[in-house]
């Protein structure tokens, strides 16, 4: 999904290069020296932690 939209379909900005997509993770991963995989973990677990959720 865009993954901030709820369309889940993950490689589909809507047209709109600002949604966050797994591009958006990809990116953000290699700037960090992480697999897409690592950021999207470390972005799952402080989503949870903001949203108050336990893991």
């Amino acid at each position: 999904m865009c993954y901030n939209c709820g369309c889940q379909m993950p490689d589909n900005d809507m047209g709109n290069p600002k949604n966050i997509t797994n591009k958006t993770f990809d990116e953000a991963a290699k700037a960090a020296g992480q697999k897409p995989e690592e950021a999207k973990k470390n972005a799952l677990e402080l989503l949870q932690k903001t949203l108050g959720q336990k893991k």
